[in-house]
C-alpha cells in the first residue's frame, strides 16, 4: 500500500473516496499491527489526521466514512499514548 497510495493520490485524485479509504486502511493496519514501532503508530495517528480531515472537508462531519476515520483516528491515539508512556514503575 505505500507503494499504491501515491499512484492513488495522482491518479485519482486527494480527495477521492478510494484514495481516502485506501489511506484510511493503511493507517488502521499500522496501528493495529501488535509488533508496530513507534515510528509505525506516529505515521498511523498522522496519516488518520490528515484524511479524516480531508473527508470531513469533502463530505461532511456527519458522513459515515468521516465518522468511521475520527473513530480510528482516536483508537490510534489511545495506542500510541498507551504505548508512549513508561510502564508503571520503570523510571
Amino acid at each position: 500500500m505505500r507503494k499504491m497510495i501515491p499512484v492513488t493520490r495522482r491518479v485519482l485524485g486527494e480527495a477521492s473516496e478510494n484514495t481516502l479509504k485506501m489511506r484510511w486502511v493503511y493507517a488502521q493496519s499500522l496501528y493495529m499491527d501488535n509488533s508496530a514501532t513507534l515510528d509505525d503508530l506516529f505515521e498511523a495517528v498522522t496519516t488518520l489526521e490528515e484524511t479524516e480531515l480531508t473527508a470531513r472537508r469533502v463530505f461532511g462531519g456527519a458522513h459515515p466514512l468521516a465518522v468511521d476515520i475520527e473513530t480510528c483516528l482516536r483508537h490510534s491515539r489511545a495506542v500510541l499514548g498507551a504505548r508512549d508512556t513508561p510502564p508503571p514503575g520503570s523510571a
